[in-house]
């Protein structure tokens, strides 16, 4: 199983924070998207589904994910399978004054045999992750505050 943990110091309310990062159409813009449709009428919430190309080590993947858990502002959660794994990401949103931190943590679960198998080279893989992620936290975090995303 991989996990690991990001947090990001995000200075704007909770409020805006959360809706920053629950707006599909601010994913669209994040460097490493190459495309991201949204498969459920409306905006982001639980049973929400949408499918995301990336950019992962050079090559286009695509994964489709679901909204598996919504408490504005507190917390969402999205949920994908993929390649007989289960991956779990939940973002914790803590207001702190005018401030707020973003935490998310990801983890993962093997449903089959062959995820098993190739669970050395997730873990390997799992530093590329966190760095992807990282970056669109980054890119996120500087939306809300109303910077350039592209100068993270």
């Amino acid at each position: 199983m991989a996990k690991f943990h990001l947090t990001k110091r995000v200075e704007a309310p909770v409020e805006r924070t959360f809706e920053v990062f629950t707006d599909f159409e601010t994913w669209k813009g994040l460097t490493a998207i190459v495309e991201l449709a949204v498969l459920t009428d409306g905006p982001m919430r639980e049973g929400a589904k949408f499918r995301e190309t990336r950019i992962v080590m050079k090559k286009e993947a695509t994964e489709e994910f679901t909204i598996s858990g919504f408490e504005p502002p507190e917390r969402y959660t999205v949920t994908c399978v993929s390649h007989g794994t289960e991956w779990v990401t939940v973002f914790n949103f803590k207001p702190d004054g005018d401030a707020c931190d973003v935490e998310m943590l990801m983890t993962s679960r093997t449903l089959t045999l062959g995820a098993k198998l190739m669970t050395p080279l997730m873990l390997l893989m799992s530093g590329t992750m966190k760095k992807m992620i990282d970056r669109d936290l980054s890119e996120l975090k500087a939306v809300v505050e109303g910077r350039d995303p592209a100068t993270t």
